[in-house]
């Protein structure tokens, strides 16, 4: 028996990891006028590719020691279990992209450097809104005095 391989169906065939997720349909279809954004939902489809790694996406969402789950509690709390879905999915896809086109193994980030970086990240949020509140030094002392966890 002879196997024919379909070019259509070549996950090489796509040139980045993008096209490949908005090939999946993982991708929201921004709809611009005037450089202003109307509409940006994901279109439908049935990829049974899609299918599998909304699946994959949704039990990543349940579990509590996945290097993902984070990335998709983050998303949910901002927008809803749905998008969170479709948009690990959409992760999950650029790393098999990535994995299968280079023929390497997955790498997994390490979550204290990535808790590290965000947490920095917000420190640095907080203190760019302190500044533009123009506060003065009474006002700062009196909102860490009240904010800040009393001595022991």
């Amino acid at each position: 028996m002879v196997v024919y391989r379909s070019h259509t169906n070549d996950i090489k065939r796509f040139a980045s990891a993008k096209r490949f997720a908005s090939w999946l349909r993982l991708v929201p279809n921004n709809k611009q006028s005037g450089g202003r954004i109307i509409s940006s939902k994901t279109p439908k489809g049935k990829n049974a590719i899609a299918l599998s790694l909304r699946q994959a996406a949704n039990s990543i969402g349940n579990q509590k020691e996945h290097p993902l789950t984070p990335f998709f509690k983050r998303i949910a709390y901002r927008k809803g279990r749905n998008a969170a879905i479709t948009a690990t999915a959409r992760r999950l896809a650029l790393i098999l992209w990535n994995m299968i086109t280079k023929s390497q193994d997955y790498l997994q980030p390490n979550s204290q450097l990535l808790y590290d970086r965000r947490k920095l990240a917000q420190v640095n949020n907080i203190k760019s809104r302190l500044f533009r509140l123009n506060l003065s030094e009474d006002e700062m002392m009196e909102i860490f005095q009240k904010t800040s966890f009393p001595s022991t």
